[in-house]
């Protein structure tokens, strides 16, 4: 899955813009000649799916290429990596009406219109079951009530932690259920300035995206659910009583910043041992491993008995409005979201329920809290409910960043609401 980066994405829309124009771009990338209905000297006909992947996870991609052949004889899947470009190449390539047949997809606000809806292909499909997915990732692939992506991968956030500074602070492991109160007083026992460690990493610019599940979970939001109002919201009280719990942190020195210009990764100083706890998604787990880290997973603390929301980095497989082959686009989208190819893909965590019963891993405790917090991910996030959200974030993030280096909390989100009025009544 990518995580996504409100900066990245606001470049995209820039990008998305002045590409379109461009009738004669391309992504620079694609070798199927412009007509998507190229066929090989064979007869074949030929399918391009576009990826931001690479190495292995990019291997397992053209794996699940070759297998769908195997089901489809006559089809060939060019499987196009785009990597880092993914966006910039993919813009060109919508602008130029000259698109892959499938690609991954997240940036949905940005893309639908140039995506084709599934509802009607999921409708007739009788083997489609549409209940064995966790339901809470079509929020983030369905627009204005149509689905335009099936989900592929995804994350939720929780708390990585370090066993061996637990058990030399004599500190009992956290457990799923925990508060910010038992967090703050954990974080507290664990810190030691003196020796540069400390209980918890916060970078110095938290990107507002992930910080919705911890506003979520305290009844606030930045956004009202129809997206037409901001004040209230991301000026209310719960709103502001989250963001000051992190800036809190820092200011007891229960908590360090981590990760800013010219410094390490907050994975890498948890790595080092010198902080204990660390939040994030399931991309640094498998180099936790490698380091051979003692560590642990728990679902991100509550405030008192509002439960846990989570926020989800998610990833979904789409067709071109403009593929000449949506049919057969839709089928391999189908088989993408299949059990089989899910299996096939063990960089990403399972979408399918079914497949996350059968390999037992709600039982795993290292990723059993990232479902625990999946099934309590139901809140839809704010760039897809307004359409300016870009402008009125700007305004939020640059709040949320001097919070962090301790200005007032409350003064900041009022300023960041009343300079972000003109956008919302756009």
């Amino acid at each position: 899955m990518k995580k996504i980066s409100i900066i990245a994405m606001i470049l995209l829309l820039v990008s998305v813009f002045s590409l379109a124009a461009c009738s004669n771009s391309s992504s620079g990338e694609n070798t199927s000649g412009g007509t998507g209905e190229e066929k090989d000297g064979k007869g074949n006909v030929t399918l391009r799916f576009a990826t931001w992947d690479s190495g292995e996870a990019l291997k397992i991609q053209q794996d699940i290429a070759k297998k769908f052949e195997e089901k489809n004889p006559g089809v060939k899947v060019q499987v196009e990596a785009y990597g880092d470009g993914f966006d910039q190449k993919l813009a060109a390539s919508f602008g130029a009406k000259n698109p892959p047949d499938m690609m991954y997809m997240w940036n949905f606000p940005a893309y639908y219109e140039s995506l084709e809806p599934l509802d009607q292909y999921i409708e007739g499909d009788s083997e489609m079951d549409m209940d064995d997915f966790y339901q809470g990732l079509f929020n983030y692939s369905r627009m204005n009530g149509k689905i335009y992506g099936m989900p592929a991968g995804f994350t939720t956030r929780v708390v990585y932690y370090n066993k061996d500074l637990f058990d030399a602070a004599n500190v009992p492991y956290p457990k799923d259920g925990w508060s910010w109160d038992d967090f703050k007083e954990i974080s507290k026992k664990l810190s030691d300035p003196s020796k540069k460690q400390y209980g918890f990493g916060i970078v110095p610019e938290p990107d507002t995206y992930d910080l919705q599940g911890l506003v979520w979970s305290n009844g606030g939001s930045f956004i009202s659910k129809d997206g037409k109002e901001v004040k209230g919201y991301m000026n209310s009280p719960e709103t502001i009583e989250s963001i000051k719990v992190l800036s809190n942190l820092l200011k007891d020195k229960s908590a360090v910043l981590v990760g800013g210009k010219n410094q390490q990764s907050g994975d890498d100083i948890f790595k080092a041992g010198k902080i204990a706890m660390w939040e994030s998604g399931i991309w640094p787990l498998e180099g936790f491993k490698e380091a051979k880290i003692n560590f642990g997973t728990v679902e991100v603390p509550s405030f008192g008995d509002k439960p846990a929301k989570g926020v989800i980095a998610s990833s979904a497989v789409s067709v071109a409005k403009d593929s000449k082959h949506k049919d057969l686009a839709y089928k391999f989208v189908k088989f993408y979201s299949s059990a089989e190819a899910i299996k096939m893909r063990t960089a990403d965590l399972p979408v399918r329920i079914s497949v996350v019963k059968e390999l037992n891993m709600e039982q795993d405790p290292t990723l059993s809290p990232f479902y625990k917090m999946l099934e309590r991910s139901d809140d839809t996030p704010a760039f897809l409910l307004n359409n300016n959200w870009n402008e009125i974030n700007r305004n939020l993030s640059a709040a949320v960043n001097a919070v962090m280096l301790g200005q007032d909390a409350e003064k900041l989100l009022n300023k960041a609401v009343q300079d972000s009025e003109k956008y919302i009544k756009k």
